[in-house]
């Protein structure tokens, strides 16, 4: 059986801790929505306090059709027009889960 070397086990040490040091900052999307008069109005960003500029919200019926598609401005806020029926927004920032909001979930601010 071969011993390990102290620079193996170091060089072996510091490549795990790189592992762990990456899954200790990940950081996972939000969305907040709320009414405006005739219009629904959704502040999207991340877990760590960046803000998600040039994203896409996509606006869905309850039949899965899409209705609207808005990305994100500058201060990553989307803004729709508000549908005749019900709906759902999804926020895909490319990460596992996406956000979800129902419009049962929405109400004025």
């Amino acid at each position: 059986m071969k011993l390990i070397t102290k620079k193996r086990a170091s060089l072996l040490a510091f490549s795990l801790s790189g592992l762990f040091s990456v899954s200790a900052h990940a950081h996972f999307p939000l969305m907040s929505c709320w009414l405006e008069t005739d219009k629904v109005v959704c502040q999207a960003g991340y877990s760590d306090g960046s803000s998600a500029v040039d994203y896409n919200v996509d606006m869905f019926d309850y039949d899965d059709n899409l209705i609207a598609k808005v990305s994100t401005d500058k201060r990553s806020i989307a803004e729709f027009e508000l549908p005749g029926s019900d709906f759902y927004l999804v926020f895909d920032a490319g990460h596992e889960n996406p956000v979800e909001v129902d419009v049962v979930e929405i109400s004025e601010k």
